[in-house]
């Protein structure tokens, strides 16, 4: 098999005899940068074409390199997807798998946020150095990095080896550090986001970013995954200036990173970044932003329908139930103080479908806010038993005093239903309304809640629905 890579390291000569050996179907293989998008690239017999760090392309060079390989399987690869390509794949529009088991022996980066003090950094590193162990600090300023690497030489001592790297340097500068770093001549390298891919050196293991806070939540990701690929703990120290008051985007971008620090964290950084900048446009250029016209929920449903339709199956009609009941169910201002953050977590709560929906939310609401107050319990509470309802066949539930009363749909099953009011602990507290559209009263008992015993029946109903169905199941075998 003929490999080869392409890149701008290559001489002129180099890259001429690349491209005519790759359009004569000579080169199996071709590996390249961005320089793959080049005009005068041609291939023979295209057969499959891989994309890897695909968050680092424009829409336009993927659309260009698809417009070469039209008919050919493509593959995009990302530890955090784009909002934009992760929308899709959650569509339906893509298909898309998850790697997620980690590599043996590792430990997740201890990650901290903090305004940017030399006196916690210097200790860092030389906690880092005492163990023999390597630091990369990050200064992505070109034309001050020498100062930066001056000031920490001074701060550590001349003993200390200390390393620069960025993209201005030649390829044979560049290679000569980075070998110096692998074999660990170098013990801190102060370098600029060029490390941010394709870098892999086990004993490196502190990582300290400078202005963290101007850099994306998949940047910082990535960076982070420098460090701690090795047994060894690994610390990640992001700072931003000192006094500087962080927009609200660029905070929720730092305590995501801080917050989602395990292995496989890097998909629920992705749908944190698609939370916070939207999903960006199908068709057009935007990776990001909001299709800000009909709303996320209205556009995700348009574009739900839109694919089974060209899948050729029928749109999903998905049953709901309207739930008016005289219970305190809410997100306290005191335990979710940011607005936009509570709004995201009602719209999150009404989508719940199932227990585990709402396990998911549970535990995300404690690693982030601590135990939620009892509003919080009834509001998740409230949102199951909708769903359940819903299921079988449970259109609305309003609550007139001490009384709830249950409307259905045709999906109701009547039997199940005839049951449920047949069973002793409901004796003389159901009242079962026949017409156009029945309706069921239930008569609360002393100290009941409305939550308790509309849950309880609506749990009731489906067993029996669950029972019949299994019965009808056996009676066909």
């Amino acid at each position: 098999m003929t490999v080869e890579v392409l890149s701008r390291f290559r001489s002129a000569k180099q890259t001429k005899d690349i491209l005519e050996r790759t359009a004569q179907g000579k080169v199996d293989l071709l590996i390249g940068t961005h320089k793959l998008l080049q005009k005068d690239v041609a291939f023979h017999d295209l057969g499959l074409l891989i994309i890897d760090e695909e968050q680092r392309f424009g829409v336009a060079a993927k659309e260009q390199l698809r417009r070469r390989a039209e008919q050919v399987d493509t593959l995009t690869l990302s530890a955090t997807p784009i909002p934009r390509t992760l929308n899709m794949a959650l569509s339906g529009i893509r298909d898309m798998s998850a790697i997620e088991e980690p590599p043996r022996d590792r430990q997740p980066v201890q990650t901290y946020v903090l305004e940017h003090d030399w006196g916690i950094l210097g200790d860092a590193m030389r906690r880092e150095l005492d163990r023999g162990g390597q630091v990369y600090y990050l200064h992505n300023r070109v034309e001050n990095i020498e100062s930066t690497a001056g000031r920490i030489r001074q701060m550590l001592g001349e003993e200390v080896s200390i390393g620069i790297a960025h993209g201005k340097m030649s390829e044979s500068q560049l290679s000569r550090v980075m070998q110096d770093m692998a074999d660990g001549e170098i013990q801190v390298l102060v370098c600029t986001t060029i490390i941010e891919t394709g870098i892999d050196i086990p004993n490196v293991n502190t990582l300290i970013i400078e202005d963290a806070d101007r850099m994306g939540l998949s940047q910082l990701h990535q960076i982070r995954g420098r460090i701690g690929r090795s047994p060894r703990r690994a610390y990640a120290y992001l700072t931003y200036r000192q006094g500087k008051i962080l927009t609200e985007e660029a905070s929720k971008r730092l305590t995501a990173i801080k917050e989602y620090v395990e292995f496989g964290s890097g998909f629920k950084i992705a749908m944190r970044d698609l939370e916070i900048r939207g999903a960006g446009n199908l068709l057009g250029a935007e990776q990001s932003g909001y299709m800000m016209s009909v709303g996320y929920d209205m556009y995700l449903k348009l574009l739900n329908d839109a694919v089974l339709e060209q899948q050729g199956k029928s749109a999903e009609i998905r049953p709901e139930c309207a739930a008016d009941l005289t219970v305190s169910a809410y997100i306290p201002e005191s335990y979710v103080p940011q607005a936009k953050q509570r709004m995201d977590l009602y719209r999150r709560i009404a989508a719940i479908r199932t227990a585990a929906d709402s396990g998911e939310i549970l535990d995300e609401l404690l690693d982030r806010f601590g135990d939620p107050p009892k509003a919080v319990s009834a509001l998740l509470d409230v949102a199951l038993l909708r769903s359940d309802a819903a299921f079988v066949g449970i259109c609305d539930i309003s609550q007139k005093e001490r009384q709830l009363i249950f409307r259905f749909t045709d999906r109701v099953d009547p039997p199940s239903l005839l049951a449920v009011c047949a069973m002793a602990s409901y004796k003389g507290r159901l009242l079962l309304h026949s017409g156009t559209q029945p309706y069921l009263t239930l008569y609360l008992k002393e100290k009941e809640t409305s939550l308790q015993a509309a849950s309880a029946l609506v749990e009731r109903l489906r067993i029996k629905r669950e029972e019949k169905a299994t019965v009808k199941a056996a009676r066909l075998q």
